[in-house]
């Protein structure tokens, strides 16, 4: 049975990710509210939420699991191509809330949203904190490529990208996976399977797995804070 939040109680304990629906894949909970305390909390749980405006806040844990290792990122002929003749700049933590923005902007292929005002709102909390942090690919001024997550310990949990200019959006992954892999991180989440990802190096593991990697990784010291200050640079 899925379970019920009480939007009152952000330190309310999550139900056991084992017993997450198989139909739809991973719907662990329904209700409770998207506290930087409760968002936190499912994160390292291996939980995160997604829903729609018409939709009550959905949490979600999928298995299997997709992920990417940072040391297993796969770079094609022409994404290389684009890293040399390009001349994209990368930034950390520059413009996150125009990043997260334009994730949220419908694009050619994807004409709905599932991030909403009230998920912004949350996630630009999360930044202020020093909890979620932007990737960004920049064309001499203009903000073209980027993604965003959440950083627990030594693991990235992305959200979403997006991308205005050739492959903008894997130049931003490209140089995260980098700089995670320099940085001692164990894994880059992916969330469900996209073919987009898995060219990109992300493969589906067992859920099982994938808390075990967390259970190492999360407990990490890590890199609070604003990350174009100096804590993390590509």
């Amino acid at each position: 049975m899925i379970s019920l939040l009480n939007p009152d109680d952000p330190h309310e304990p999550f139900p056991p990710v084992d017993t997450a629906e198989r139909d739809p894949d991973g719907l662990l909970a329904v209700g409770g509210d998207l506290s930087p305390t409760r968002l936190l909390n499912a994160y390292r749980l291996g939980i995160f939420p997604w829903y729609s405006d018409e939709q009550p806040i959905l949490w979600w844990s999928p298995d299997p699991r997709t992920v990417l290792f940072p040391d297993r990122i796969k770079i094609s002929k022409s994404l290389k191509k684009t890293l040399r003749n390009r001349h994209y700049d990368f930034k950390f933590d520059h413009a996150f809330s125009e990043v997260i923005k334009q994730c949220a902007t419908p694009q050619p292929g994807r004409e709905e949203t599932w991030i909403t005002d009230e998920m912004m709102a949350a996630y630009n909390q999360l930044h202020q904190l020093g909890h979620a942090h932007s990737a960004e690919v920049w064309e001499e001024d203009r903000l073209v490529g980027g993604l965003y997550g959440v950083a627990i310990g030594r693991v990235f949990f992305g959200e979403s990208m997006f991308s205005h200019s050739r492959d903008a959006s894997k130049v931003a992954l490209v140089h995260l996976a980098n700089t995670m892999d320099q940085h001692g991180f164990g894994l880059i989440d992916c969330q469900v399977y996209t073919a987009h990802l898995v060219s990109l190096g992300a493969e589906e593991i067992d859920r099982s797995h994938f808390t075990q990697i967390l259970d190492r990784y999360c407990p990490l010291a890590g890199f609070p804070g604003r990350w174009d200050q100096g804590l993390i640079q590509s």
